[in-house]
């Protein structure tokens, strides 16, 4: 495995990572949850992502129960703020009192006594971001949290953030989770020049754009029984990559692949770790196996000669 700084941090994180959303505590069982997971540790890598919203506390539960049997200092754990955790007015979003209440109940759930990176898991246009940012730098200082990142956000926000952190002195974001692979590159525009200019790393979900970059959905055929696209609670996340245009290009994709003698999995990902503002792509792997198959795209080097076909295709040329 290989490793990255986490943006202009000198905090150095595995290029493949592990998540936890729509996996564990949810549709994977534990004992598979704990195999995956040691897997990924065994292979090098050292970054484990999850949230307090992913399955309402139960995924943090999993991770934090699998990870104790190793040394916290060879691991980074992330998580998350802002998803509704309950049914009152409070429940939600980034004020004061709810990053407060939930740090704390993440931290009890993982059974750590501190968080390696904290999200803002999406901007709340109901709270003043210095609210936010201040209770984020308290926590910092507490030793609660080591580095503050946010998901999704625009530019802008992000601009805006880096403006209020620094007018007030408060620690900097250094972390940005976009969704990010071959067949939704929005971040290319905006969000990574900011980025650069701001040393914020970007640690991208959803790599292989819901499994549609390994290969398994294919044009005019039958979705395959057990995938994503047939779970009722699940497929509205994968159905935006369906359509026939976009797998007509995982078509010609994967012929690329065949000729690198690579899968289409590890064709995507060392696609996506091209870009040098990518501190690391997080997987989604709910088997061992999966695990192997995506670590070794971290030793995969796309000549530019490969890189130049891979956009004729995306760009439709």
């Amino acid at each position: 495995m290989k490793y990255r700084q986490l943006g202009r941090t000198g905090l150095k994180v595995s290029e493949i990572s592990l998540g936890s959303w729509l996996t564990y505590g949810n549709s994977v069982e534990k004992d598979q949850a704990e195999k995956t997971i040691d897997k990924a540790y065994e292979l090098g890598i050292n970054f484990f992502d999850t949230a307090n919203v992913y399955a309402r506390g139960e995924a943090e539960k999993v991770v934090g129960q699998v990870l104790q049997k190793y040394p916290r200092e060879s691991y980074v754990l992330a998580t998350k703020v802002f998803g509704q955790m309950g049914e009152g007015p409070n429940d939600r979003g980034l004020s004061r009192k709810h990053v407060f209440e939930q740090l704390h109940a993440s931290l009890d759930r993982l059974g750590l006594d501190y968080i390696d990176i904290y999200y803002c898991h999406r901007y709340d246009p109901t709270t003043p971001v210095e609210e936010t940012l201040r209770t984020i730098d308290d926590m910092l200082r507490q030793g609660k949290i080591l580095y503050a990142g946010i998901s999704e956000w625009s530019a802008a926000q992000i601009e805006e953030a880096i403006r209020i952190a620094d007018k007030y002195l408060l620690d900097r974001i250094v972390v940005n989770q976009p969704v990010y692979n071959m067949l939704n590159r929005y971040i290319e525009k905006e969000i990574i020049p900011v980025s650069e200019k701001y040393g914020i790393g970007q640690v991208v979900f959803s790599p292989l754009a819901q499994g549609v970059l390994t290969g398994k959905y294919k044009k005019g055929q039958a979705l395959p029984e057990g995938t994503r696209a047939t779970n009722p609670d699940l497929k509205k996340f994968v159905e935006q990559f369906l359509e026939d245009n976009m797998l007509t290009k995982v078509e010609q994709l994967e012929g690329i692949a065949n000729e690198q003698n690579v899968k289409l999995s590890q064709l995507a990902l060392a696609w996506i770790l091209r870009q040098p503002n990518v501190s690391s792509a997080l997987i989604g792997a709910s088997r061992p196996e999966q695990v192997e198959e995506n670590a070794l795209a971290a030793d995969i080097e796309l000549s530019s000669d490969v890189l130049e076909k891979i956009e004729e295709i995306l760009n439709d040329k």
